[in-house]
């Protein structure tokens, strides 16, 4: 069975994606993609505020 996406270019270069690679075309594309996601350069937004210390007496931890 042929993956969904498996017609899809590489999202990094646009070269068509290779199996072992999916969905990527290459090792090159996939580490680019991953420091990327780890860098902070794609994001999922949300609609969750960040939550302030507020001390509750309970300050051990």
């Amino acid at each position: 069975m042929k993956p969904a996406n498996s017609n899809k270019p590489c999202p990094v270069c646009g070269k068509p994606p290779q199996p072992k690679f999916l969905p990527f075309c290459c090792s090159r594309c996939a580490d680019v993609d991953l420091n990327r996601w780890l860098g902070g350069v794609y994001r999922v937004e949300t609609n969750e505020t960040e939550h302030q210390h507020e001390p509750d007496g309970d300050d051990r931890f």
